[in-house]
C-alpha cells in the first residue's frame, strides 16, 4: 500500500512540472526577445550617430580639401605664368656652345646681294677641244695610246698605213690634253671617221640654260659663284659668253663661264649651281640667312645676353643670297647667334614640349 502511494505521488509531481514547463518556456523566451531587442536598437543608434557623425567628418574634410585644391590650383596657374614668362629662353655653357657649333656676331651693316639661281653642268671648253683623224683612208697599222692618258702636243697615237702609197705614216696629237675617246683598233679602216677626242682640262665651262624671265637681268661679264649641289666646292667666275640664240627644246638661252681647273675639282659631266648677282644693296643691318629661324610662325634671331639665348623676332626686308636685311626688332651692336642657330631652336622646342606634358 504504501508503494503504491509513493508512486501516485511521484507520478502526480510529474504531472505538474509538464504542465508548468511550457509557461516557463514561453516566458523566457519573451523576456530574451525583448531584451536582444532592446540591446539591438541601441547598437543601431549608435552605429548609425557614428555613421553620421563619419560622414559629416568626411563632408568636412572633403570640403577642407576642395578649398585646399583650390588654392592649390591657383597657385599652380600663378607658377604657369612665371614658366610662360621665362619660356624661350635657353642656358648654353660655353663649352657646349663651341661643340655644337654655335657662333655669334655683332648686329652690324653689310651687303645685301641679290642673285639669280642658274642650273647646268660642267662641260668640255670647247676651244680647246680637239677630234683626232687620219690625213689619208688607209688601215689602222698599231695604236699607242689609251683612253684616259694623258698625251704631249705631236706625240704618236696611231700608225696608219696608206691607201694610195701604201706608205705608213704617223697619226699625232695635235695639242696637249687627255684622251677622252678612243675609236679605233689594229685593222680598222679609217675611211675619215674620228678616231681619238683629246680635251685639255685645264680649263672647263660651266654651261647654264637662263630662262626667258631671267635673260634680261644676264648680261656678258656679270659676276657668277659656280657651285657643286651640296655647296662644298664653290668659285668666282664671270659670264664669259652669252648665246644670241635659244635652245629649240628648252627655249633657254645657253650662257657659259670659263673655270680654271688645274687641279681637276671641275669633272664634265658634273651638275652645278649658279648664283648671278643682279643688284646689290648696302642695308644699315643685316645678317647671315643661317641666323634666321621660324618660331611659332615668326622669323627670329637669337639674342646672346651671358650664357643665355632667347629668340627675337624680327621684320625682314631684302633677302639676299648670303645676307638678308633687317629692318626691325634687332638692334645695332647687339650679340646675336649668328651659326649654329637651329641648335638654339631645338633646345627651345625641346624645353616647349617638356613643359607642355
Amino acid at each position: 500500500m504504501t508503494k503504491k502511494l509513493l508512486y501516485l505521488s511521484v507520478l502526480g509531481v510529474a504531472l505538474f512540472a509538464w504542465q508548468l514547463t511550457p509557461s516557463i518556456i514561453t516566458s523566457v523566451k519573451a523576456e530574451t526577445e525583448a531584451h536582444d531587442g532592446h540591446g539591438h536598437d541601441e547598437a543601431d543608434s549608435d552605429d548609425h550617430s557614428e555613421d553620421h557623425n563619419e560622414e559629416g567628418d568626411s563632408h568636412d574634410e572633403h570640403g577642407h580639401d576642395s578649398h585646399e585644391k583650390k588654392d592649390s590650383h591657383d597657385e599652380h596657374g600663378h607658377g604657369d605664368e612665371h614658366d610662360e614668362h621665362e619660356e624661350g629662353k635657353v642656358e648654353i655653357s660655353p663649352d657646349a656652345a663651341k661643340l655644337t657649333g654655335i657662333q655669334v656676331k655683332q648686329a652690324g651693316s653689310s651687303i645685301v646681294a641679290m642673285t639669280t639661281p642658274l642650273t647646268g653642268r660642267i662641260v668640255l671648253n670647247e676651244n680647246k677641244t680637239a677630234n683626232v683623224r687620219a690625213r689619208f683612208p688607209g688601215f689602222v697599222k698599231a695604236v699607242h695610246v689609251n683612253l684616259g692618258e694623258s698625251v704631249k702636243k705631236g706625240q704618236k697615237l696611231a700608225s696608219v698605213e696608206s691607201n694610195e702609197s701604201l706608205r705608213v705614216y704617223n697619226v699625232v696629237a695635235p695639242m696637249d690634253g687627255v684622251i677622252l675617246s678612243r675609236e679605233t683598233n689594229i685593222g680598222d679602216v679609217t675611211n675619215g671617221k674620228e678616231l681619238f677626242v683629246i680635251a685639255d682640262l685645264s680649263t672647263v665651262w660651266a654651261k647654264y640654260h637662263i630662262f626667258p624671265r631671267d635673260v634680261s637681268n644676264i648680261k656678258k661679264g656679270q659676276p657668277v659663284t659656280v657651285h657643286t649641289l651640296d655647296e662644298k666646292t664653290r668659285q668666282n667666275a664671270e659670264i664669259s659668253m652669252l648665246f644670241p640664240t635659244t635652245d629649240a627644246l628648252s627655249q633657254t638661252v645657253i650662257a657659259i663661264a670659263e673655270l680654271p681647273n688645274a687641279d681637276g675639282i671641275w669633272r664634265p659631266g658634273m651638275t652645278i649651281e649658279g648664283d648671278i648677282k643682279v643688284g646689290e644693296k648696302q642695308a644699315s643691318l643685316a645678317v647671315p640667312r643661317a641666323a634666321l629661324q621660324f618660331l611659332e610662325e615668326e622669323q627670329v634671331v637669337f639674342i646672346k645676353s651671358g650664357n643665355e639665348y632667347e629668340p627675337r623676332p624680327v621684320t625682314v626686308g631684302m633677302v639676299g643670297t648670303e645676307n638678308v636685311e633687317i629692318t626691325s626688332g634687332l638692334k645695332r651692336g647687339e650679340t646675336y647667334v649668328s651659326a649654329g642657330s637651329f641648335v638654339i631652336k631645338a633646345d627651345i622646342l625641346k624645353g616647349t614640349a617638356a613643359h607642355e606634358h
